[in-house]
């Protein structure tokens, strides 16, 4: 293959570093997520996606398609001296760290959470900016050395940079000579704590921020408005829509999955219909562009879907968390790192989330729905590229059955990851995968738990 007919395509990484890459000129984002994971050494990376800087916001690349829709005539011009930027980003925040399999992943999450504490505005989360500061130092410096000597402690308060692990506004408030003699105290209360479990514990810790673990969308309340005043976040369990005033973020509504009954877009148009029960109006916002508003309500589905997938791994990761912390429960089996990593093989979380355009059975259990309405110049922009007709299509995101396996394997590997074991293996999705305990063994450990009874 000839080089003018490659283009260099750089991926900018959660933790600075960046990679590069050489594609084809008819290339699609499967291909640039492939170089990716061949570099990191991964087979997978379930929880991220390549994103792309559009009117200065961040678009998750849909990988089916080809590069050049994203960079334009630039693309189809450029020469293999000439970059093209990609970042790898954080798509679906999930609600426990334990779910991350690939360590490596797990450590790019954590760096993607890093830098978003940094540049947090929530002023009012004070405390918990401490705490966060407390697990990152214990996970990148380790134990605090306790020192005798009263000029050896002065000392030991300046081994690391305030700017490092607070935002600046906390900096100017307190200033860093406050943050330098009470951030150790804090740090020295995590001694033993291991990387592994320290870094599990920002995780945890980070979700709690309000712009933490969220993907911010910006719109407009008016077609015309010059500004965009709205926010609209991508949580974990739900969508939460702020509006700015003053340079704060003020919440308007909270939206878990269960209250959304039905996005739809046309155009830059997107609306936001909740169930009747909570006797809103219909709220109506602009985008950017259709591009934008198809991007987005892609992301919103998959990101529901997800969270529908993994409710059953994150209710037992709970519960056992709840019998470590009351001490009610100890790990009785080992598990099989080998036939556990077969096992997880088996499914990708990836396929089954861009599955999100086929149409489900109308006998299944459906939480909200999703139309897609298409304007002239939507259907003009994809006819150049001869994709999907837009008509009008409707989407409907099943809930799964609950299923429950016989192998107390399927209970020992949650467990294990409670101790800050990870594996270099594929996120679960599929629902078969993720039902982890049997009634059996909830019994037998619930039985335990009234009986005071530990396992060796």
């Amino acid at each position: 293959m000839r080089t003018k007919w490659k283009r260099h395509v750089c991926i900018l990484l959660p933790n600075k570093q960046h990679l590069d890459c050489a594609v084809r000129v008819r290339a699609r984002g499967h291909e640039v997520l492939n170089s990716v994971l061949k570099q990191l050494g991964v087979s997978d990376l379930q929880v991220f996606g390549l994103a792309v800087l559009r009117d200065n916001e961040y678009l998750f690349v849909d990988l089916d398609q080809k590069l050049s829709k994203y960079f334009g005539k630039r693309w189809n011009t450029g020469s293999i001296k000439v970059p093209f930027i990609l970042f790898l980003r954080v798509q679906f925040y999930l609600e426990a760290g334990q779910l991350i399999m690939s360590s490596k992943e797990q450590q790019l999450y954590y760096s993607e959470l890093r830098q978003k504490m940094l540049r947090s505005q929530n002023r009012h989360q004070e405390a918990l900016f401490f705490q966060l500061a407390a697990s990152a130092l214990q996970a990148e410096v380790g134990d605090l050395e306790q020192k005798d000597v009263e000029g050896e402690e002065r000392k030991q308060r300046h081994y690391f940079l305030p700017e490092d692990y607070f935002p600046s506004w906390l900096i100017k408030r307190r200033g860093r000579d406050f943050l330098l003699q009470n951030s150790p105290v804090l740090h020295g209360e995590l001694r033993g704590v291991s990387r592994s479990q320290a870094i599990l514990q920002f995780i945890r810790e980070a979700s709690s921020l309000q712009d933490g673990a969220v993907t911010f969308y910006r719109m407009r309340q008016e077609k015309k408005e010059l500004r965009s005043s709205i926010l609209l976040a991508v949580a974990v369990k739900g969508l939460h829509i702020y509006q700015e005033v003053e340079g704060k973020q003020c919440m308007l509504y909270d939206f878990s999955w269960i209250d959304i009954d039905r996005l739809t877009f046309q155009g830059s148009r997107f609306e936001i219909a909740a169930v009747g029960s909570l006797c809103l109006p219909k709220l109506v916002y602009y985008t950017h562009s259709a591009f934008h508003s198809k991007h987005i309500l892609r992301h919103l589905s998959d990101s529901h879907r997800l969270h529908i997938s993994t409710r059953d791994a994150v209710s037992h990761i709970q519960q056992l968390e709840n019998m470590k912390a009351s001490q009610l429960y100890k790990e009785a089996y080992i598990c099989d790192t080998i036939s556990l990593k077969q096992r997880l093989h088996c499914s990708n979380l990836t396929s089954s989330m861009s599955d999100c355009s086929v149409a489900v059975e109308a006998a299944t259990c459906s939480s909200f729905s999703v139309a897609v309405e298409a304007d002239t110049d939507w259907v003009e922009e994809e006819e150049e590229e001869d994709v999907d007709s837009l008509s009008e299509a409707e989407l409907w995101l099943d809930e799964p059955e609950e299923v429950f396996v016989d192998d107390p394997a399927e209970v020992s590997w949650l467990a294990e990851l409670l101790h800050g074991v990870s594996v270099d293996g594929p996120l679960v999705s599929n629902s078969s995968d993720w039902a982890a305990v049997t009634m059996e063994m909830k019994q037998i450990l619930w039985r335990r738990a009234d009986e005071g009874a530990s396992v060796d």
